[in-house]
């Protein structure tokens, strides 16, 4: 599979994925450097911090430079009334490929229609986050050995997490899977998602105890509270959280997965942090740079 942009998580099916794994698998163990100087442009209208620093580090690993923005709603010409689209058709005269996040639904879409580089969405609003899609199998792959026949717990913040809803449209390909949903009440994963896997027959089912599904799961993918997308004032307590106590009741093969940056949701302790292999956040979020450097170099057709 072939694709200018990365847009969604639909874009990801499972031959593209296993190309990337194994780009990725050789550029973490060769170091190669395709590139010769392409720049790529971080354009970032939130805040970031291991998706645009992995971006930027993905690209100069790979032989190529970078123009970066990390505060483009305030510090661009945005602030004067520029129009997106406008934004991306004078940024891609300066650059090779563009990695844009921004707090609209869409905007990479937007962005895509427009521009005459390759567009990669890192996160739209409340809507996806594809490469992070891309990265959390890259690391179920890593730690599991399969992407099929696992109890995936996808906890917290399901209405807002965007990255919860992308990883569910990729998981949504593969056999046999099994997901449950824990959320507080209000903070439920949203209907388009669920009516996605209802059409793909996953089963699935909804919970607002995390503790009874601890036991059984493969994954735990643990999401934050996205209190800066509550609307109308909301006021939603998430209780969910994994601590040292709850360690206890998980197979030993099972893996605790986060997007980052992990809050109230997570309280374990430091030595338990480093020492247990359960534990894989941080070698999730190392994943992240070497699938990372694998899209760019396929985007650029490297």
């Amino acid at each position: 599979m072939s694709i200018k942009h990365l847009v969604s998580s639909n874009q990801l099916d499972i031959d593209f994925l296993f190309n990337l794994f194994d780009r990725a698998e050789k550029l973490r163990q060769e170091g190669q450097k395709p590139l010769n100087n392409e720049i790529l442009a971080t354009l970032f209208y939130e805040p970031s911090t291991r998706t645009r620093l992995s971006f930027e580090s993905a690209i100069l690993k790979l032989g190529g430079s970078l123009i970066s923005t990390e505060n483009a709603k305030e510090f661009s010409s945005a602030i004067k009334g520029e129009a997106l689209e406008d934004t991306i058709r004078v940024i891609d005269k300066y650059a090779d490929i563009i990695v844009l996040r921004h707090f609209e639904e869409d905007a990479s879409q937007k962005a895509a229609s427009v521009s005459q580089v390759p567009i990669i969405s890192g996160g739209d609003g409340a809507g996806e986050h594809p490469t992070q899609a891309l990265l959390d199998m890259y690391t179920i792959w890593k730690e599991h050995g399969t992407l099929q026949d696992l109890h995936i717990t996808i906890a917290g913040d399901l209405k807002y997490g965007r990255t919860a809803r992308s990883l569910c449209n990729v998981l949504s390909q593969f056999k046999n899977n099994k997901i449950t949903f824990v959320s507080p009440k209000g903070l439920e994963m949203k209907d388009d998602i669920k009516n996605n896997l209802r059409g793909k027959k996953i089963d699935f089912k909804e919970t607002n105890d995390l503790n009874t599904t601890l036991q059984d799961s493969d994954i735990i993918y643990l999401t934050r509270t996205q209190k800066e997308r509550f609307e109308n004032g909301e006021e939603i307590n998430n209780s969910l959280q994994i601590n040292d106590q709850s360690l206890e009741s998980l197979k030993k093969e099972a893996r605790i997965l986060h997007p980052l940056p992990h809050v109230e949701e997570i309280n374990i302790s430091l030595e338990k942090e480093t020492k247990d292999q359960r534990i894989a956040y941080f070698r999730q979020a190392e994943n992240g740079l070497f699938i990372r450097m694998a899209l760019i170099e396929h985007l650029l057709n490297k």
